[in-house]
């Protein structure tokens, strides 16, 4: 079993910053691609960005694009999610989520979920 853990998460005004941490513990973390997605009271689960299993190669949602960077470090078995210039829009619940192989960004295609962070940004 793999068990994740967020961090970081907190309020802060519109156009502040905030990092995003997510320690993982079990099976060996360098094998899995890991994502962030967020959640907001009565709306779906939406994806953030993903990262492969090296670090290599990194996707986001065109909501987050230029404002997000998710990064990893595997010595450390950690993902993290720097978020700049946040806008009140990006209030949510969010959640760390790790699967075995590629890159998805299909909720249904992750395997293990941390618990959330909830990120209140205000105008």
């Amino acid at each position: 079993q793999v068990q994740l853990v967020e961090s970081g998460g907190g309020l802060v005004q519109a156009g502040g910053s905030l990092r995003l941490s997510c320690a993982a513990s079990g099976r060996s973390f360098s094998n899995f691609a890991m994502s962030w997605f967020r959640q907001t009271p009565g709306k779906e689960r939406e994806f953030v960005a993903a990262i492969n299993w090296s670090g290599g190669s990194s996707y986001y949602a065109d909501s987050v694009k230029g404002r997000f960077t998710i990064s990893r470090d595997n010595a450390k078995s950690t993902v993290y999610m720097q978020m700049n210039s946040l806008k009140p829009e990006d209030t949510a619940n969010y959640y760390c989520a790790g699967k075995l192989g590629v890159v998805r960004y299909s909720r249904p295609d992750y395997t293990y979920w941390g618990q959330g962070t909830q990120v209140t940004v205000s105008s």
